[in-house]
């Protein structure tokens, strides 16, 4: 696990390698033990790394025989010994133990098809000198981040936006495009960085640049939910086991402590249960929890902790926990509106003081269909046999309506059809909305574009199950652009691997070929997975209502955090961006005051007003954070006060 930069020449200049290293000195919190640098002619590579596989000897940048192919790798290869294996046999010569030298020589051998044979989570870049190219890849789920931009002659790449913005060429201009997405979905879009001209590689993509031949980008890798004929369902039980299984072992490979995140749902769960039963050592599990009841989880993680005799630590989360705001900012590098990332955060602290690698149960729901908007969307697809003129009717009366009437969103949302129906239910800001809550001149710039123009596709390109479909567009979307991005900057923030065994890519595909009614069934969410786990986890783990990874925002902005979201967000400094209209903003807080749960929109003004603090106002890189910090040693089975 590391963090990774680099720069080419695209118009014949030299690359000053010195850029590279301040690119990576902004990433240290990435990788904290190691550093290293390869400059070559037309390149140079950087990288800090985390040390996980070949403590000692495993360093990058990795070199080939003859020194023409270098290469920097963010992530894990859990088949390194595998392809290692057939490697050598093909006369390949090995220098270290890392899984990252694997990537040369399959270089060597296939060239940028290479990316086809790595099972793992990746983003990674090869220099080939004798070419004069270079590749770039992202692994196929998007669990490892790489952002890129071509500005004065040259591309440069990196782990995070925070590196490309130490290049004195990039400037620091907003994207409207990604402003837009930001406040209808929570999160940047896929392909777009907040800032204008910083563009992200998408999973299952590689970029390939050089001077002669430009830049071009390719996808290596799709899911298709496509159901095989006669399957039977104790068939796929067993097979799902036995993939579990083998993702999990192969999730393990590790020289360093590993551990797992335990959030007491079906996921995470599932995930701890099987460890336990391949590791040879007492697991290490670490929860996290809130003194609001109906929020915390703890009592759950702990049952599965006493059934495993896991070593189980847990972490209260309180208001004050609020103060590391800043730090968040820092870390999550853009605008993020999922106020989960708070906990993640202090989870990630508490688990790195253990370990250095921790298993989450991240992309069950996505896979297994556990999201209660599925239910939802199968609920009101019945409204659907209404007459067109009537949903019509119903949209009109929505509209005549004064915001503040209760029902008025579900008339205007009952009128709508299909992908546009199941795309308003996770909108944050709609249009009217937005166009209250922006400036005009800033709303203007906002109406250029479609900020569920991606979304949309989604939904429109499967032929099949219209869960299928919904699925298809959450791993596509809402997986790589809020969870997958939220473990991974939260985690990294202190140095910290988190690995998905659930997003192995083989166990991804498999599960599309399940049918719809083994995901869903009966108003069950989860279904096959939960005939799989049951009698190795408690049937009240099971049979649980799905809770999900909430924070009591709300709650917290009524009472000892009403002075914060006020000085912040009606601050002279937020006032003078000439962006947000005041008077709209402040009744959003009264309105949140009042009763109204709007605590997401509020998280994500308070989360992009931030952002413009620590990127846009200042250029002053910070290469320490206050806050990543090694506390005491704790017993097993404490409670950490926040």
């Amino acid at each position: 696990m590391c963090g990774i930069a680099g720069i080419v020449s695209l118009d014949g200049r030299p690359v000053d390698p010195q850029e590279v290293r301040l690119m990576c000195r902004v990433m240290v919190h990435r990788g904290p033990d190691d550093e290293g640098l390869y400059a070559g002619q037309g390149a140079a590579l950087g990288m800090r790394r985390l040390s996980i596989i070949d403590v000692e000897t495993g360093h990058q940048p990795l070199g080939g025989e003859d020194e023409t192919v270098w290469a920097v790798c963010n992530g894990e290869i859990y088949t390194f010994r595998e392809l290692r294996g057939d490697l050598a046999r093909r006369g390949h010569s090995f220098l270290t133990g890392s899984d990252s030298e694997v990537i040369v020589h399959l270089y060597e051998e296939l060239g940028r098809r290479c990316v086809e044979k790595l099972r793992g989570m990746f983003a990674l870049a090869v220099w080939d000198e004798r070419r004069g190219e270079l590749l770039v890849a992202r692994d196929r789920l998007g669990i490892k981040p790489l952002y890129y931009a071509v500005a004065g002659g040259r591309l440069a790449f990196a782990s995070e936006l925070k590196g490309i913005l130490q290049l004195a060429g990039v400037v620091r201009r907003l994207s409207w495009g990604a402003v837009n997405h930001l406040f209808t979905s929570l999160s940047t879009p896929a392909a777009q960085s907040i800032v204008e001209g910083v563009r992200k590689l998408e999973p299952g993509h590689l970029l390939i640049a050089s001077a002669v031949r430009g830049i071009r980008i390719e996808r290596y890798w799709d899911v298709s939910f496509e159901v095989g004929a006669g399957r039977d369902e104790d068939v796929l039980v067993e097979r799902l086991r036995g993939m579990l299984d083998e993702s999990v072992r192969l999730h393990l490979v590790s020289d360093v402590p590993v551990g797992a995140f335990l959030s007491g749902g079906i996921d995470s769960s599932s995930v701890v249960a099987i460890m336990a039963r391949q590791a040879v050592t007492p697991v290490k599990t670490f929860s996290i929890g809130f003194d609001e009841k109906d929020y915390d989880e703890l009592r759950y993680a702990r049952l599965v902790a006493e059934r495993y005799g896991t070593e189980h630590y847990e972490l209260v989360v309180t208001p004050d926990a609020v103060d590391l705001v800043d730090d968040l900012a820092w870390f999550l590098d853009e605008p993020f509106g999922d106020s989960s990332a708070l906990p993640t955060f202090m989870l990630s602290r508490l688990a790195s003081q253990f370990v250095k690698v921790a298993l989450s149960g991240d992309g069950g729901d996505e896979l297994f269909a556990g999201y209660d908007r599925y239910l939802v969307e199968g609920r009101e697809r019945r409204y659907e046999i209404l007459p067109r003129a009537l949903r019509g009717a119903l949209g009109a009366l929505a509209g005549r309506l004064p915001d503040t009437v209760r029902g008025r969103n579900l008339l205007r949302h009952l009128s709508l059809h299909g992908p546009e129906r199941y795309l308003d239910a996770v909108t944050l800001f709609r249009p009217e909305e937005k166009r209250r809550l922006f400036r005009p001149a800033a709303f203007e710039m906002l109406r250029r574009d479609d900020p569920w123009r991606m979304e949309a596709e989604c939904l429109a390109r499967s032929d099949g199950h219209w869960l299928s479909a919904l699925q298809y567009l959450d791993i596509k979307s809402y997986l790589p652009l809020d969870i997958l991005t939220k473990v991974d900057r939260m985690s990294m923030a202190h140095g910290l691997e988190t690995r998905v065994p659930l997003l192995d890519h083989r166990l991804v595909e498999f599960a599309a070929t399940i049918p719809a009614a083994l995901r869903l069934r009966g108003g069950v969410t989860k279904h096959i997975l939960k005939r799989a786990m049951r009698g190795l986890l408690p049937d009240s783990i099971i049979d649980r209502r799905k809770q999900g990874f909430a924070v009591p925002l709300g709650r917290w902005f009524r009472g000892r955090l009403d002075g914060f979201v006020r000085d912040l967000l009606l601050s002279t400094t937020s006032r003078s961006r000439g962006i947000f209209d005041e008077p709209y903003v402040e009744r959003l807080i009264e309105r949140h005051q009042a009763g109204r749960p709007l605590d997401l929109q509020l998280w994500t003004l308070i989360s992009f007003e931030l952002w413009c603090r620590t990127f846009l106002d200042s250029r002053t890189p910070r290469f320490e954070s206050r806050s990543v910090r090694r506390p005491e040693v704790l017993r097993p089975g404490a409670r950490v006060p926040a």
